[in-house]
């Protein structure tokens, strides 16, 4: 069961909490719900044990009732560090916004085993295959102004600094900009959700050569939005490199992984409502799961 554990102030509560775990853990999911619909009515204001149980229900076949915990531990949390929201929509709600708290919450929980869970564990390799595409589209060789959108620890930044004056990385967990200050590969490091930083400075005046992002969008529903950002802060004859997930249709779900899958009709729709030009699209996966490929799409835009 896979809800984080935060106090409920109620030492029984906490207890039957960690119980209805053990017992999940276990197999037995009928007995963990009950344990957790007791615990909810000593604390009914409990998020994580409303996520615990919407979790449980979800694996009994109790969608309605999944889905009206899952809105519960939403209610309860309206920062959602679970990812309430994301279980909804997985269950067939209308796709949001991935909650900010959720994406702090994981990133800060994953920061010090990064890079070895990615690059050995995962296979990951979307910054050399952005590397790869941005010098083959032979627009430009070197960046005076270079900006890593959702830079983590620092993975992107340490393939593209060689070619890079200035480098300059945004994420939103704390957690990850510590790992990523260790390596002395950006001239800037700031806290910030990648949407709101960009308008800020598009109002800063603040132009970039280079805008990257790898393996940051499967954390946004939609792209229209922070394409039209990064196409803001874009100098003239400046370049947007990303990595998405894909799927063989048009729109965006929701991965069972809780990322999003972009179809490249909805790539292609969202660089044009941009006012991007797209340079290249690729099909490449830059990770595996369970050993197989998950299948993306490497892309480069311009103005």
């Amino acid at each position: 069961m896979d809800a984080i554990f935060l106090s409920s102030g109620d030492v029984i509560a906490d207890r039957r909490f960690e119980w209805a775990r053990d017992l999940a853990d276990k197999g037995d999911l009928a007995a963990a719900a009950d344990l957790l619909t007791q615990t909810l009515e000593l604390t009914p204001h409990y998020a994580a044990a409303w996520f615990a149980l919407g979790d449980a229900r979800e694996k009994l076949g109790q969608r309605d009732g999944a889905i009206a915990a899952f809105e519960q531990a939403k209610a309860a949390d309206p920062a959602d560090a679970h990812g309430a929201a994301l279980r909804r929509v997985r269950l067939g709600a209308i796709a949001v916004a991935m909650p900010e708290g959720y994406v702090r919450t994981l990133f800060d929980g994953y920061a010090s085993g990064f890079d070895a869970a990615l690059t050995l564990g995962l296979g990951y390799r979307a910054p050399e295959l952005l590397l790869c595409a941005v010098q083959a589209s032979g627009l430009a060789e070197r960046f005076s102004m270079a900006l890593d959108l959702g830079c983590g620890t620092g993975l992107g930044g340490a393939a593209f600094r060689p070619f890079c004056d200035v480098l300059v990385g945004v994420d939103l967990s704390l957690a990850m900009l510590a790992q990523a200050r260790t390596k002395s590969l950006y001239d800037r490091l700031i806290e910030a959700e990648v949407v709101g930083f960009l308008a800020a400075e598009v109002a800063a005046q603040a132009r970039y050569d280079l805008v990257l992002a790898a393996d940051v969008f499967m954390y946004l529903d939609t792209l229209e939005p922070v394409l039209k950002a990064a196409a803001a802060v874009l100098a003239p004859g400046g370049l947007v490199a990303f990595s998405v997930e894909t799927h063989d249709g048009d729109g965006v779900i929701l991965r069972d992984t809780l990322r999003y899958a972009h179809g490249a009709a909805h790539v292609r729709a969202a660089l044009a409502a941009a006012g991007l030009t797209l340079v290249s699209l690729d099909a490449a996966a830059t990770r595996t799961e369970k050993g197989m490929p998950v299948p993306g799409l490497i892309v480069v835009a311009a103005p």
